[in-house]
């Protein structure tokens, strides 16, 4: 169903489009400039040694974990709630993911229970830096580093993020950003790898472009992939980043407005818009029902918006409970937390170009479902 508000929608703009028609004006769409410049400018941005861009940020963190040795047997430590992809290239290497709850206030992963899960298997940690909120990275980097793990980053979800002046991706051993088009920027579809050490970038490197080496286009020195991002594709997330520090404000005002709207309604949990330590990256503005509501009645809200033509999303399934995970151990596991909160939250319409307009009637008409499911089902 065409929602006259959508959930997201891209900001392409005429320098965008300009940028893009300019590559194929060119007689190089791949392995270019273009993405030699985003590498660099991105690198830069975030204050990395180095960037790799790479089809998809599911792409770049299956790499990740190839070229930091995690593979067959081996545990790695993820919350469950998040996007499934980040659990699902775990057991692309044969390794396995054990699942954590979150905390009940950022719905970051909790460095205690992740203290808790860990094992003699325990290979890394995959920090999600979940809704652009940045995780509590002092104790999980040090639970880390007593245990001698690995860190990947899955900042999928939070460029420019920050936590304590440094911005996140640059904490761990790498750090993965997506680019799809409901993220912050975008490239279409794309991803990059912030990496820190010179002889993990190189391997990733080769990984990406089908295991090839230095000594030419058919010399093949390891099992690789295509996980190459295109000329067009790095031209669009060039010319998007050279905007990100107006972009991040927009999105902040739009989250400003949504909790000046909604603020001080019992029926609803929003999401934090300060933490003293952290600088926010705002991916999506997602609220909870209170804990009084139930899945049904969260699922009725969201129909009742869809019907006055507002695109409303629920983030995230937990990830233990997915068809996809039935078989494996981890769906007998119970974490109350994260099924807790996926049973409730509910993001609204955000994006850089939704008006105020638009924000006040989506939370006038959030407020009144809410009522009306709550009096249907009282």
């Amino acid at each position: 169903m065409l929602m006259r508000i959508p959930l997201s929608s891209p900001d392409i703009d005429e320098q965008d489009i300009a940028a893009v028609t300019g590559v194929l004006r060119s007689t190089q769409l791949s392995l270019g400039p273009m993405l030699e410049s985003f590498e660099r400018e991105f690198a830069d941005y975030i204050g990395s040694m180095d960037a790799i861009a790479v089809s998809s940020g599911t792409a770049g963190l299956h790499l990740c974990l190839l070229a930091l040795g995690v593979g067959l047997g081996d545990e790695v430590i993820v919350p469950s709630f998040t996007f499934i992809a980040a659990a699902n290239v775990i057991r692309y290497v044969g390794a396995v993911p054990v699942f954590v709850d979150v905390n009940a206030g950022t719905l970051n992963m909790d460095p205690t229970c992740v203290e808790r899960a860990i094992t003699p298997k325990t290979k890394a940690l995959m920090i999600v830096h979940t809704f652009g909120l940045p995780a509590d990275m002092e104790p999980l980097l040090a639970s880390a580093k007593r245990n001698n793990l690995r860190v990947i980053e899955d900042t999928c979800e939070a460029i420019g993020a920050e936590y304590r002046g440094q911005k996140v991706g640059t904490f761990g051993d790498a750090g993965v950003f997506g680019f799809y088009p409901n993220k912050q920027i975008t490239t279409g579809e794309g991803g990059i790898i912030a990496i820190k050490d010179v002889s993990v970038s190189n391997l990733i490197r080769s990984l990406r472009n089908q295991g090839r080496t230095a000594g030419g286009w058919f010399e093949h020195s390891r099992l690789g992939y295509n996980y190459r991002l295109s000329e067009m594709n790095c031209a669009l997330g060039l010319s998007q980043l050279r905007r990100i520090d107006s972009i991040l404000a927009i999105r902040k005002s739009v989250a400003s407005l949504y909790d000046r709207n909604l603020r001080g309604n019992p029926d609803l949990l929003l999401p934090p818009l300060h933490i003293d330590d952290r600088v926010i990256s705002w991916f999506v503005y997602v609220v909870r029902l209170s804990n009084d509501f139930t899945r049904t009645q969260r699922d009725a809200v969201i129909d009742k918006l869809a019907e006055c033509g507002i695109g409303c999303g629920r983030y995230f399934a937990p990830i233990h409970l997915q068809g996809a995970y039935a078989s494996t151990e981890s769906a007998s596991l119970t974490l109350p937390i994260t099924e807790a909160a996926a049973d409730r939250t509910l993001a609204l319409p955000f994006f850089n170009r939704i008006t105020p307009e638009q924000i006040t009637e989506v939370s006038d008409r959030l407020l009144a479902a809410i009522d009306s499911v709550r009096s249907i089902h009282s």
